[in-house]
C-alpha cells in the first residue's frame, strides 16, 4: 500500500475520550518532565522546613548569645555546626539566618515586580514619548554596576533606619535598607521584558476590539494584558529571589548588609575569610546553604519557564 492511501492510526478508545487538559494539569505534565525542577523544589521545601521548624527547638536569644570561652568550638554534640567567634551556636544561626536571608529574597523581588511592572507596562502599552522617557531611565540604571550602586546606597543609608520589631522579633533596620536597595536596582531587566510583552500583545485583535469598545484603560492593562504577560513575570520573580539572597551575601560579607545582632547567611560569613583552613565551619554551612538555595530556585526558575512556555510540547 503506497504511503498515499495509507489508512491512518486509530487512537486507542481511552485517548480519543479523554476530555482536555486544564491549564494545571498542562502546567503539572510540563514542570514534572524537568527532573532538576522537581529536585530543586524538593530542596526548597526542606530548606524552609530547616529555617521555620527550627524554632522549634531553638530560640533566638540563644542564637544571639555569645559565650567567649566557648570561641571556635569545632562541630560537636552540644553544638553540631560548631561556634563563631564570639561563641555563637552557627547551627541555630543558620536557622534564624535562613528566615532573613529568605525574606529579604523573597520582598525585594516584590520591590523589583512593582517597579519593573510599573515601568515596563506603562512604555509597552503607551509608547512613544513616555515609553522613549522610561527606557532611556532604564538603559541608564543599567550602565551603572548594580554591585557598585549597592554598595554606595547601603554605605550612605546604613544605620539610618532603626530597629523593627515585627511579630515578636527584632529587626535590625537595615533588613529594610537591603530590601529597598536590592529592589530599587534589581529592575530593569524585568522592565524590559514586561515592555516588550505588552507590545507584542497590545496588537493582538482582542485588545484592539476592547479599545473600541470603550474599556477603561486600567482594565485592558490589568484584566487583557498583564495576565497574558504573567509567565516571564513568574520566571523573572522566581530567578530574582536567588540573585536577591546572591546581592545580600555580597554585600553582607564586605560588611555593609544587615547588622548584627539580625543573623542572615551572608553576614554570617563575615569575617570567616580570616579562618578558611582553621576554622573551615564558619564558613562551610553557611555557605553551603547559600549554594543549595541559589541552585535550587534556578532550576525551580528553568522548569517554570519550560511549563509555562506555550510553544512547549505537551
Amino acid at each position: 500500500m503506497s504511503a498515499e492511501t495509507a489508512v491512518p492510526a486509530i487512537l486507542p478508545l481511552e485517548e480519543a475520550e479523554a476530555p482536555p487538559l486544564t491549564l494545571r494539569e498542562l502546567f503539572w505534565r510540563r514542570f514534572r518532565r524537568h527532573k532538576m525542577a522537581l529536585f530543586g523544589l524538593v530542596v526548597l521545601f526542606l530548606l524552609v522546613l530547616y529555617s521555620l521548624g527550627g524554632t522549634l527547638f531553638f530560640t533566638e536569644a540563644y542564637a544571639n548569645r555569645t559565650d567567649t570561652a566557648m570561641r571556635l568550638q569545632p562541630p560537636s554534640r552540644a553544638h553540631p555546626f560548631g561556634t563563631d567567634t564570639v561563641g555563637r551556636d552557627i547551627l541555630a544561626r543558620t536557622i534564624y539566618g535562613g528566615q532573613i536571608s529568605l525574606l529579604i529574597g523573597l520582598t525585594a523581588v516584590l520591590v523589583e515586580v512593582l517597579i519593573g511592572v510599573t515601568v515596563g507596562a506603562l512604555a509597552g502599552y503607551y509608547g512613544g514619548r513616555l515609553d522613549s522617557i522610561l527606557m532611556r531611565f532604564t538603559e541608564a540604571m543599567l550602565n551603572i554596576p548594580q554591585l557598585f550602586l549597592l554598595l554606595v546606597m547601603a554605605k550612605f543609608f546604613g544605620g539610618k533606619v532603626p530597629n523593627i520589631v515585627l511579630f515578636g522579633r527584632t529587626f535590625s533596620g537595615s533588613v529594610v535598607v537591603i530590601v529597598l536597595i536590592i529592589g530599587a536596582t534589581s529592575w530593569m531587566y524585568l522592565a524590559r521584558i514586561v515592555r516588550a510583552e505588552f507590545l507584542s500583545i497590545k496588537e493582538n485583535e482582542y485588545i484592539l476590539a476592547a479599545r473600541a469598545t470603550g474599556t477603561p484603560t486600567g482594565q485592558i492593562i490589568f484584566q487583557h494584558i498583564l495576565p497574558n504577560a504573567i509567565a516571564p513575570i513568574v520566571v523573572s520573580a522566581t530567578l530574582g529571589v536567588a540573585n536577591a539572597i546572591t546581592l545580600e551575601a555580597y554585600i553582607s560579607f564586605l560588611g555593609l548588609g544587615v547588622q548584627p545582632p539580625t543573623a542572615t547567611w551572608g553576614n554570617m560569613l563575615e569575617g570567616a575569610y580570616n579562618y578558611i583552613e582553621t576554622a573551615p565551619w564558619l564558613w562551610i554551612f553557611p555557605g553551603t546553604l547559600i549554594v543549595l538555595t541559589v541552585l535550587s530556585i534556578n532550576f525551580v526558575g528553568d522548569g517554570l519557564r519550560d511549563a509555562l512556555d506555550p510553544r512547549s510540547l505537551v
